[in-house]
C-alpha cells in the first residue's frame, strides 16, 4: 500500500506532454533478476580465484564483468534519444476499449526490443516493437475508460532489456492528449420518439415512432439521388425515395425530458441509442438537453456532434452531478464545445 502511494506521488509529479524525448534525466536503469544472479556468480568466481590463486579465474571473472558493464551501457543507449509520440485516439462508448497508437521516432541506429505498456501496479502486459535506423516504429495499447466524459490518457511505460537481459532500462511518460467517451447506448434500444409537427417547416425527412421513415414512396425515374433512401432500399431490395411533399411539416427532436427515466445517466444512454438509430435511418434530427440545444441536421457530422454533446453534458447546479464532472467541460447553450 505504501509502495503504491509512493508510485502515485512520483507519477503525479511528471509533466504531461504529447512528445517525450528520452535522455539522461528521464531514463532509469536497474539489474534484472538475471543481472543480480550474474553479479552473484561473478562474486563467487572472484572469491574462488582468490582462494585458489587461479590466474585464469581472474581473467574470466574480469572479462565477464567487463561484458556486463558494456551490456549496461548498451541497455541504456537503446532508449536514449528516442522520441515518443501518441496519436489522438478516436472517441469510444463507455465500456469499450480505447486504442492508443504510440510512435517511436529513432534518429540513430536500429533499436530492437522496445516494450510499451500502461504504467500501473501489477500490469506487465507489454507491446514489443523494433525501431528501424532513422525511422519510426509504432505500437498499439488499449485501456477501458471508466465512464463517459473527457479522460486523460493513462501513464505509459517504455522499457528495454536489450542486449543480454541483465539490465532493465525504463521511462515513465504522461501524455497530455485526452480521449472522448460517449455514453453507453441503451440495450435493447427503445423506439424513436414520434416526429413533431412544425407549422411552416421545410425539413425533408422525419421518422415515425416505430423507427421507419414517414413519407417514402417507390422510386420514380428522374428522382434526385439525394432523395433515395439507400439503407431502406438495400434492406427491401427495391428503390425507394423520400416523399418530401408529405414530410415538409414534421421534424424529429431527441429530448432529454422525453427519455423518461429516473437517472440522468440512463437518460443519456437512451439518447445515445436514439442518435445512433436516427443516423442509421438517415433522418434529420435535433437534440435538446437541459441548458443546451443542438440544431437539426443529419449524417455523420450530426451524429458526432450529438454524441459529443451527450458525453460532455453536465447536470445543472440543482441536479445530480455526473461521474467525473470535474474532468469534463460543460456543453455550451445552443451548441457544443
Amino acid at each position: 500500500m505504501i509502495g503504491e502511494r509512493v508510485r502515485r506521488y512520483f507519477e503525479n509529479r511528471l509533466p504531461r506532454s504529447d512528445s517525450w524525448t528520452l535522455g539522461q534525466g528521464n531514463i532509469y536503469i536497474l539489474p534484472t533478476r538475471a543481472g543480480w544472479a550474474f553479479a552473484a556468480t561473478l562474486l563467487v568466481m572472484l572469491l574462488a580465484s582468490i582462494n585458489y590463486q587461479l590466474n585464469l579465474g581472474y581473467a574470466l571473472t574480469f572479462l565477464l564483468a567487463g561484458a556486463g558493464l558494456i551490456a549496461m551501457q548498451q541497455t541504456h543507449a537503446n532508449l536514449r534519444r528516442l522520441t515518443l509520440r501518441v496519436k489522438s485516439p478516436q472517441p469510444v462508448f463507455a465500456g469499450e476499449r480505447a486504442v492508443l497508437e504510440v510512435v517511436l521516432d529513432n534518429p540513430t541506429q536500429a533499436r530492437p526490443g522496445l516494450g510499451l505498456g500502461i504504467y500501473r501496479a501489477g500490469h506487465r502486459a507489454m507491446a514489443w516493437v523494433d525501431a528501424p535506423a532513422q525511422g519510426s516504429g509504432s505500437a498499439h495499447l488499449a485501456f477501458v475508460p471508466p465512464h463517459r466524459g473527457l479522460h486523460s490518457l493513462p501513464t505509459l511505460l517504455a522499457e528495454t532489456h536489450f542486449p543480454l537481459g541483465l539490465f532493465r532500462a525504463w521511462t515513465v511518460w504522461r501524455p497530455a492528449t485526452q480521449v472522448l467517451v460517449y455514453p453507453r447506448p441503451e440495450q435493447p434500444a427503445v423506439a424513436l420518439p414520434a416526429a413533431q409537427p412544425v407549422p411552416g417547416g421545410t425539413l425533408p425527412a422525419l421518422v415515425r415512432s416505430g423507427g421507419e421513415f414517414d413519407g417514402v414512396r417507390a422510386y420514380r425515374r428522374g428522382d434526385a439521388l439525394r432523395q433515395v433512401v439507400w439503407k431502406k432500399s438495400v434492406k427491401s431490395g427495391e428503390m425507394v425515395s423520400r416523399d418530401t411533399s408529405s414530410s415538409a411539416s414534421r421534424e424529429l427532436w431527441l429530448d432529454y425530458q422525453a427519455a423518461a427515466l429516473p437517472e440522468p445517466e440512463a437518460r443519456l444512454s437512451r439518447l445515445a441509442a436514439w442518435v445512433l438509430a436516427a443516423e442509421h435511418l438517415g433522418a434529420r434530427f435535433g437534440m435538446r438537453l437541459p441548458g443546451a440545444e443542438l440544431a437539426s441536421g443529419s449524417g455523420e457530422p450530426q451524429r458526432r456532434a450529438a454524441l459529443e454533446a451527450l458525453a460532455l453534458w453536465q447536470a445543472g447546479p440543482t441536479g445530480p452531478a455526473r461521474p467525473g464532472e470535474a474532468a469534463s467541460p460543460a456543453v455550451s447553450p445552443r451548441g457544443r464545445r
